[in-house]
């Protein structure tokens, strides 16, 4: 009966002490890519967007950093999640209201952005490869990227309404993607 006893106090030592270990290490990682949270409010819409903003540090970022031609995270460490109350049109497609994660694969000239309804615990595998699923793709557009004038030195996403629509903005490095959103 001792031996067991010891046995279970050594295997929950070694579970409080791995978790420890986790959480000091999400800290650390987050201190780079700090979390944060952007929402959109009006009438009875309500849509938010959470991430975690990575800095450029002087690095190239789009074909560099984030590959062209390749499924992005879009941010660090998590998955970014995208929610909505209400149904809503992207750039001309159908997406029900709900929680989706949030992807993207740049190009040079266009990102493909796409909701996925499948929710993931961390945005790449052990392998570095992005952890998105594409049978659960709610929405894939395709959308130019514009290239801005002054670099923007941490990645950032935001709401803003131009000519009647929201538009779900990704800023970082001098390129800016603009999502048409309408509901």
């Amino acid at each position: 009966m001792k031996k067991i006893k010891w046995i279970l106090i050594v295997i929950v030592a070694l579970g409080i002490i791995a978790y420890g270990f986790i959480k000091v290490r999400q800290a650390n990682t987050k201190k780079y890519s700090p979390e944060d949270t952007v929402g959109y409010i009006k009438n009875d819409l309500q849509m938010s967007v959470f991430y975690n903003r990575p800095y450029k540090k002087g690095r190239p970022i789009f074909g560099g950093l984030v590959p062209y031609n390749e499924v992005w995270r879009t941010g660090a460490n998590e998955a970014t999640v995208f929610t909505t109350n209400k149904d809503l049109t992207i750039n001309g497609q159908h997406l029900p209201a709900g929680k989706y994660t949030l992807w993207t694969i740049p190009d040079s000239e266009q990102w493909q952005v796409i909701f996925n309804e499948r929710q993931y615990i961390w945005g790449v595998t052990n392998e570095g490869v992005a952890s998105r699923d594409p049978q659960y793709d709610t929405v894939n557009v395709f959308i130019p990227i514009e290239t801005l004038p002054e670099v923007t030195e941490q990645f950032t996403i935001s709401f803003a309404e131009q000519n009647g629509h929201v538009m779900l903005r990704f800023e970082w490095d001098q390129t800016r993607v603009s999502v048409p959103i309408s509901y």
